[in-house]
């Protein structure tokens, strides 16, 4: 998660590419114009060293302009080829 966090601050849509599951991975990718000041781990299910699959919860805050933001978001990984990508958002808990 912190890798794709770093990858979307540096505006590499390449490895933000790279590191998404190919069932669930656009085409293109193509960023939005932001500065990227912060990664809060809200959550964690599963994600260990010999789990196949894990969910972490988090908030990322950004700046556009002067406009602040962030975005909310639990994601799925999966392990492919001994490495965990991306999967999909996955519906919040209630």
């Amino acid at each position: 998660m912190r890798s794709r966090y770093t990858a979307f601050a540096l505006g590499d849509a390449e490895y933000l590419l790279r590191t998404w599951h190919p069932r669930t991975r656009p085409e293109r990718l193509e960023l939005e114009d932001r500065d990227w000041v912060g990664l809060e781990i809200t959550d964690r299910v599963d994600g260990a060293e010999h789990d196949m699959m894990g969910i972490v919860g988090f908030t990322a805050h950004w700046v556009a302009g002067r406009q602040p933001g962030s975005q909310t978001e639990r994601s799925a990984f999966v392990r492919r080829g001994g490495r965990w990508v991306y999967l999909a958002a996955t519906p919040d808990a209630e």
